[in-house]
């Protein structure tokens, strides 16, 4: 079984973001780069998914995402901020992992099955773990690909 979406080392960053706002536009300028996406179109989605309620979800974890037209299927993106930001989290808690998903905007269930798994993937300690301490963007790239690969199995 093949990942549910597409994760490439380019799109994996170590950040010192200021704010929420700060954290969508590095993200759509990721996406931006490595899907060859309008930088105003990611980020107009992404703000209006984030206007219908907060996409930080708790322990420090933060899943921006939407539908854009233009891409051929699920691509993530990946951040670990320096300091954490408040980003209206349901615990409360501010967040320093950031993991940013866009998908196909005609994507039903594979965009819903695409999220669930990159839930299922922050939820874990250990893995949170091991991505606040790796060292580097290959490193934390490394991280998660292993972790893709090792839940497709």
């Amino acid at each position: 079984m093949s990942p549910l979406y597409n994760l490439v080392p380019e799109a994996v960053d170590l950040v010192d973001m200021p704010s929420k706002s700060a954290i969508l536009a590095n993200l759509s300028g990721l996406f931006s780069q490595v899907c060859g996406l309008e930088r105003e179109d990611v980020h107009a989605g992404l703000q209006a998914r984030e206007a219908v309620g907060s996409t930080g979800f708790g322990r420090g974890v933060a899943l921006p995402h939407a539908r854009i037209s233009g891409l051929k299927r699920p691509a993530a993106a990946f951040l670990r901020l320096s300091s954490p930001v408040e980003f209206d989290a349901a615990d409360g808690a501010p967040v320093d992992l950031v993991f940013g998903l866009l998908s196909p905007e005609n994507a039903g269930v594979s965009h819903l099955h695409a999220l669930a798994e990159i839930s299922r993937t922050m939820r874990d300690e250990d893995t949170r773990r091991m991505l606040a301490d790796a060292p580097d963007r290959e490193a934390l790239f490394s991280l998660l690909a292993n972790v893709v690969d090792r839940d497709a199995a």
